[in-house]
Parts: C-alpha cells; sequence; structure tokens
C-alpha cells in the first residue's frame, strides 16, 4: 500500500493518464470519482480531470470544457467503435473518414490525427475500436501544452480498462442485428495475489449494414498486467492486437447542392477492389512511483506498429439526372511509432500558497511508409482515370487495374518536447494554472517516384494559462487561454513538398469562459462560451497558384451539457452546443466569408435511463443535428436531421441480462457526415439489436 494519501493523489493523478483507478486504489482520491470494473453500474458521470492536466485534479477544477462518456453509457447504447461513441457529444461532428478511419471535426477543425489513448498520441488512420476502453474523454479547444502538436480543436482521449486485484470475474457478452452483424466478447479479470492482476479483453465482430455489399469483420485481443513492486511502486502493462477487414464504403454522391436521393442502399464501387485492411499492435509499460509523501513520478514507454491497406472507387463529381463520374486510387501505409513520456509530480506550498507542479519530458519517433497507385477503367476517360457510368439499383462498373505507384513516399518524424505546469491555490476560492511547452519538430521525407527529398525543423512554445474562482467548492468559474500548432505537412505527416517544406506552422488559440457546477456528488453541469482562431492555414495564391499562408478562420459559440444520476433510478447525458465559424481570409480556396464545412449551427443531444425497478429499466436517446455544409465550398448542404434512439434492460438475474437496442426508432432519413460534397453517408435505417451478457 502506499504510504499517505498526499502521495496517492499524486500517484494516482498520473496513473489516471494510462489506466483508470480502480475502487480499491482510488477510495481516498477525493478528486476522482471511483470507477467500478466492467459489468457494474457506474453512472454516466465522472470527476476524474487528471488526463486534462496529468495531475491529481478533480474534473471541476479544470479550465476547460470536457465531455466523458462513460463505460456505462457505452453499454447502454451498445457502443462498439469510436465514432459511435461521439455522436451524443456536443460539438463533434462525424466525418465519413473516406469509408476507412476515424474523422472527426471538432469546434470546426477536422482532423484525423488528434487522437490519444491513455494520454499517449495514437495518430494512425483506422478505426477505434472500444471493447478493451473503460471510457472516452473529449477534451475541448487547443490544448499542446499538454498533448503537443495539433489538437486544434480539442482531443479525444480513450481510457484502458485496468486490471484489479480485488475482483475475480469473467464476463462474455454476444449481441446480433437485424443488419446480420453480431460479435462475441469477453472481460475477464483475475486476481494474482494480493498486490496484482491480469486482465484480458477480446472480441470478434462480423459487419453488416443497410449498404448494399457491405461486410467486414474484426478481431482484437488485449491482455494487461498490474503489480505493485513494493509499497511506493507500481507496474502496468499492456498489449493489443487488432486485426480489422471491411469493404471501403465512401457513401453517395450529391445531385443539386444536396445528396442524391433515392440511392441510400446504393454501393458506388467496385465489389472487387473497395476493400480496407487494418493489422494494429500496441505494446505499453509504466512504471509509477513514489519518491516522498510529496513527490512522485511515472515513466512510460510505447510502441504500436499499423500496416494498413485500402483500395476504392468512388463518385467524384456531382451526379447528373442519370449518370454519375466514378474515380479511383488504392493507398497503403506502414507506420511504426516510438513515443516515452516521463512526468514529475510535486505537490506542497510556499507559505499559504498551495502548488501542484508538473515537469515532464516526452519523445516520439515516428516511421511512414506511405504508397498510391490510381485505379484505371477499362474503357475510361482521362487515359482511364474516370468513368462515366448510369445511375441504377447497382452501379455498372468495369474491369478495374492499377497503374505504377504515383507516390512512394517514406517520412520520418523525430519529436523532443518539455513542459512544466504550476496549479496554484490561493486561499480557498482561486485557483491559477498557468503552464508552457517547447516541442522540437523534425521531419524528412523522400518520395522514391521523383526522388524529391526535403526537410523541414520547427521549434514551437506552446503556453496554456486559466484562472478559476470557486465561490463554493461545488462551484468553479473559470477562464482559460491556450494555444496549439501544426507543422505544415498535413495531420499524418507523410510527405513533404517544396512548399510546405518552407511555411511556418499553422496556428490555434482557443479563448474560453464557463462554469462548472456538481450539483450533487454524481451529477454535473458545466457550461462554456468559447472562441477559436486558426491562422496560418494553407491555402492557394489567387494570383500564382502556389500555396501560401493566407488562411485564417474563427469560430464562435457556446455549449452546455449535463451528466450523472439525477435520481438514484434515472442517469442522463444531455448536451448542446450552439455555433458559427467562418473563414476570414479571401483564397482561391474560398472567400472570406464562407462557412467552415460540417459544421452546424445547432447540435443537442439526450440520452437516458431509467430503472423501473432493479431488474428493469429503459432508455431514450434523441440527437438532433442542424443543416451542415459538405466542404468550405458551401455548395453542398446536408439538411438537419432529429433521430431518436430507445433500449430496454433485463436482469433476469444478478449474472444473466438481456439488452435491446433500436436504433433511428421513427426511420429519420438522414445524412449526419461528408468527406467531400460527392462522398455523403447516409444514415442507417431503423435497425434492432438484441444482446446478452453473462456474468461468472
Amino acid at each position: 500500500m502506499l504510504r499517505t494519501t498526499t502521495a496517492r493523489r499524486a500517484l494516482l493523478g498520473g496513473l489516471a493518464i494510462a489506466v483508470p483507478c480502480s475502487p480499491a486504489w482510488a477510495a481516498e482520491d477525493e478528486s476522482a470519482a471511483p470507477i467500478v470494473v466492467t459489468g457494474e453500474r457506474q453512472g454516466y458521470a465522472i470527476g476524474d480531470g487528471s488526463t486534462a492536466t496529468k495531475t491529481p485534479t478533480a474534473l471541476i477544477d479544470v479550465p476547460q470544457s470536457v465531455t466523458v462518456v462513460t463505460r456505462q453509457q457505452l453499454d447502454d447504447q451498445a457502443t462498439q467503435q469510436l465514432g459511435d461513441a461521439l455522436r451524443y457529444v456536443p460539438g463533434v461532428t462525424l466525418g465519413t473518414g473516406e469509408g476507412h478511419r476515424d474523422q472527426i471535426t471538432l469546434r470546426g477543425q477536422s482532423t484525423t490525427a488528434d487522437f490519444y489513448l491513455d494520454g499517449l498520441r495514437d495518430d494512425a488512420q483506422y478505426y477505434r475500436p472500444l471493447y478493451n476502453i473503460e471510457r472516452v474523454e473529449v477534451l475541448k479547444g487547443a490544448n499542446a501544452m499538454i498533448f503537443g502538436r495539433g489538437g486544434g480543436g480539442g482531443v479525444v482521449n480513450r481510457v484502458s480498462k485496468a486490471a484489479d486485484p480485488t475482483r475475480h470475474f469473467v464476463i462474455g457478452n454476444a449481441s446480433a442485428d437485424s443488419f446480420g452483424a453480431f460479435d462475441f466478447a469477453a472481460d475477464a479479470n483475475l486476481p494474482l495475489g494480493e498486490s496484482a492482476a491480469a486482465r484480458l479483453n477480446a472480441i470478434y465482430e462480423e459487419f453488416d449494414n443497410h449498404r448494399d455489399f457491405f461486410e467486414g469483420r474484426f478481431f482484437g485481443i488485449s491482455p494487461t498486467l498490474t503489480a505493485a513492486l513494493g509499497e511506493a511502486t507500481r507496474l502496468t502493462a499492456q498489449y493489443t492486437y487488432d486485426d480489422d477487414k471491411r469493404v471501403t464504403d465512401r457513401g453517395v454522391p450529391s445531385r443539386g447542392g444536396r445528396p442524391i436521393r433515392g440511392f441510400d442502399e446504393v454501393f458506388f464501387g467496385s465489389r472487387e477492389l473497395n476493400h480496407n485492411t487494418n493489422k494494429a499492435h500496441t505494446a505499453r509499460i509504466r512504471l509509477d512511483h513514489e519518491v516522498s509523501p510529496n513527490l512522485a513520478f511515472n515513466v512510460t514507454g510505447q510502441f504500436s506498429d499499423f500496416d494498413k491497406f485500402y483500395a476504392n472507387v468512388y463518385p467524384r463529381a456531382a451526379a447528373t439526372a442519370t449518370t454519375v463520374e466514378l474515380e479511383g486510387y488504392a493507398d497503403g501505409t506502414k507506420r511504426q511509432n516510438w513515443i516515452g513520456q516521463a512526468n514529475l509530480v510535486w505537490t506542497g506550498s510556499t507559505g499559504p500558497i498551495g502548488h501542484t507542479l508538473l515537469a515532464g519530458v516526452e519523445a516520439a519517433d515516428q516511421d511512414t511508409d506511405n504508397s498510391r497507385r490510381n485505379v484505371l477503367f477499362a474503357g475510361g476517360t482521362s487515359g482511364g482515370r474516370r468513368f462515366t457510368t448510369l445511375l441504377a439499383d447497382r452501379i455498372a462498373v468495369p474491369a478495374t487495374s492499377l497503374t505504377n505507384f504515383v507516390t512512394d513516399r517514406r517520412a520520418k518524424l523525430d519529436v523532443r518536447s518539455a513542459y512544466i505546469q504550476d496549479q496554484v491555490s490561493i486561499g480557498e476560492h482561486l485557483q491559477l494554472v498557468a503552464g508552457i511547452r517547447y516541442d522540437d519538430f523534425r521531419l524528412a521525407s523522400l518520395n522514391r517516384v521523383d526522388g524529391f527529398a526535403a526537410r523541414r525543423s520547427d521549434g514551437k512554445w506552446s503556453p496554456r494559462v486559466g484562472a478559476i474562482v470557486k465561490p463554493q467548492q461545488n462551484i468553479s468559474i473559470y477562464g482559460s487561454y491556450a494555444r496549439s500548432f501544426l507543422p505544415q505537412s498535413g495531420d499524418q505527416f507523410a510527405v513533404l513538398d517544396a512548399t510546405t517544406a518552407t511555411l511556418a506552422p499553422e496556428r490555434f488559440e482557443n479563448i474560453e469562459a464557463g462554469i462548472k457546477w456538481d450539483l450533487r456528488p454524481h451529477l454535473a453541469f458545466t457550461a462554456a462560451l468559447f472562441q477559436l482562431d486558426r491562422d496560418n492555414t494553407r491555402a492557394n495564391d489567387p494570383v500564382s497558384g502556389l500555396a501560401v499562408l493566407t488562411g485564417s478562420t474563427r469560430t464562435k459559440g457556446v455549449e452546455a451539457q449535463l451528466a450523472g444520476q439525477i435520481t438514484p433510478q434515472w442517469q442522463a447525458s444531455l448536451g448542446f452546443v450552439a455555433q458559427e465559424g467562418e473563414i476570414r481570409s479571401t483564397t482561391t480556396a474560398a472567400p472570406a466569408g464562407r462557412k467552415l464545412a460540417q459544421l452546424p449551427k445547432f447540435q443537442a443531444s439526450a440520452w437516458t435511463r431509467y430503472d423501473v425497478t432493479p431488474e428493469i429499466g429503459f432508455g431514450l436517446g434523441v440527437v438532433h443535428q442542424a443543416r451542415q455544409f459538405a466542404t468550405i465550398s458551401n455548395a453542398v448542404v446536408l439538411p438537419a436531421f432529429t433521430r431518436v434512439d430507445a433500449a430496454a434492460f433485463w436482469d433476469v438475474t444478478p449474472r444473466i441480462a438481456f439488452q435491446l437496442n433500436v436504433e433511428n426508432l421513427f426511420d429519420t432519413d438522414y445524412y449526419p457526415s461528408a468527406h467531400t460534397d460527392n462522398n455523403i453517408a447516409p444514415g442507417e435505417p431503423i435497425s434492432a439489436r438484441v444482446g446478452v451478457r453473462v456474468k461468472f
């Protein structure tokens, strides 16, 4: 056992970044609501804000808007993938990700890379599963001080399930839906004495939906080990292998400035060519040690390896009354990431002023090999690159072949970072947070097709400051300023060209003010006003056509959310956001005044569960999204929609439970996301999923 409560808080604050605290270890940590292992109801609210500060900090004391989707909410909604978990988060809109990856827009900023796993960067392009995840955290607004480059609109962090030495359980889950998709999953926890435990999560899924020819399968396995090495040291080790194979589906084209109607089930691709595979390995080890009652440190090392390939045929232009034009390519990526991070946390005081001081360093190396070949159509135009086919219930695609490599590139990214932060308590009613981070960013790339090689180096400071006024312990009123940056090579850093090698990084500045109110121990209300400016955005010069730094955008809005236990039988997660964003500088890409893509002016969501008896409960969810533009062309509109979901829960015995989830209860016809003006995802019609859970 750890020797003091103060030291436990320091150690657990660092540990929470890597793994959720178990009930036994978190019992004396007043800053965080304990997490109960999967299979026990934990509710929809949690008080742990340590991811946002890398220190033991209550969520109410974080000067930043944060939404947490707990394991209980994920289970109640029968959520299997990250994208589904985010649909009820205010301020997040989902992109189609070209049918092969997670992609979101957060406060007007689209990203494929601002994803984290236990506080460490997880930036490859793939679909992220949730079978081994305890909760999902959405931290909004730029905050490179904690997370490093990018994260202009915010970041999404998944917190892994942890082994618990105080409990022995085996939980089996199985479910199937009305489209024919099904899954089997297991979660087993085994104590290894009084101070160590092992846990194994595994899943097998087969995919299906309303879209013609869509199919796929996923297999994942994730063992983890936690062990106390003496009274003051804890070791955590985890390995995950995910194997994903599915059809690459980029949706439907537009017609007349709207998604084309009457073709929601039609597959605008090639049955032979359109597929996506990804094999991902992630291994992580972490050591937490208490040096003294007021001083603790943690060290983490992570290695990940991704082998990704996808090929696709897709609509490249708006459909006419009778035809649609197709295009395609095949793309492969192999990536290896090494990340090392160390944090030192000191808690103490200088006279009457309290401090929680964080000092940390991080080193990351990333090697990426990426290649692309274009699709050639038999009888196609533009040298075979394009093919016009008739609109029909089944799109006719001629025989296809692939060109030689049009790109074959290797990129090496090295990042070295150092940061320091102090959380200052002045009396009972005022807290100040100030920190700064320095990143040394070096990127080198080689295009093996044309021999072009380039390098760039950036050294950037990223500050964050915040003030929190607490008129009483359960209320905080805060204001904050944070800045982030993104070097000019896109968020995947696969290649540099002659222009991006010289352009200054993009810059994000977030100003935010808000209130957080813990209405009761397990019910929290938050509201925030924000303004996010993005500068140095790359765009084409209207005269020369070369890329120049003239782009500038602004997003501003207000959001609010209520999450937790309203009554002992009633859990709820409610949220809304009203926001607007526009381009503020004229370029050939878009004139000033254009609205940002995939940024609806209004979003509202509500998910609630009510237990009529200890054995029987019901759930109801509503998501409303105002109309949005598919891209900055503002030429194609995704109409507003309201979708209703429902659920029923029956605990037959303490060991056996059944669950029914009905999505899109009123069979709404809607289009929630897009990638381009002509890659638009139709929403699923009404569907039902039946699941059973068995506990041992």
